[in-house]
């Protein structure tokens, strides 16, 4: 009896490291704690429809760690085609934060598409002050970066 109590404790131990791996999305990706990009909205909708559209939880593809959802199979088949073409810059961070050397949550309902890339800013207050310079903050963007892709939150702000 003890035996086949510490084999099921041990399937659910395993089960329970893979299941948070499974959902372990690394620092270069905007992701829930349950490893939830976008918070769940589709990625390829914004280029298709021109929309935030929320995805279908049992329609998902993992990129980078993190869980994507779509709201069709056709748009997870685009997806997982060119997952690079779709998915948001700096993962999903905030496009004024990331220029100013920050990782702040992106809001998939404060979004652009520029030059077929999709990007994502904290707050409208935020993303007027981006429009305003847009060029100019995706450059520095672009160059942040290579540098805070690897680091959390947490370690940017400390500095």
């Amino acid at each position: 009896m003890l035996k086949a109590v510490w084999t099921t404790l041990a399937g659910v131990a395993v089960s329970a490291v893979l299941f948070a791996n499974a959902f372990a999305a690394g620092v270069d990706v905007n992701a829930t704690s349950t490893g939830l990009a976008l918070r769940g909205y589709d990625p390829v909708a914004y280029f298709t429809k021109g929309a935030p559209t929320p995805g279908d939880f049992q329609i998902t593809a993992d990129y980078k760690g993190a869980t994507y959802r779509f709201e069709n199979e056709e748009n997870k088949a685009l997806f997982v085609a060119n997952p690079e073409a779709y998915a948001p810059a700096y993962g999903g961070y905030c496009a004024f934060g990331t220029a100013m050397g920050f990782k702040f949550d992106g809001d998939p309902e404060l979004w652009r598409i520029v030059d077929n890339k999709l990007y994502l800013n904290l707050a409208p207050g935020i993303q007027k002050r981006w429009e305003a310079d847009r060029a100019n903050l995706i450059v520095a963007a672009d160059t942040n970066w290579d540098t805070i892709e690897d680091k959390t939150p947490e370690e940017l702000q400390a500095q």
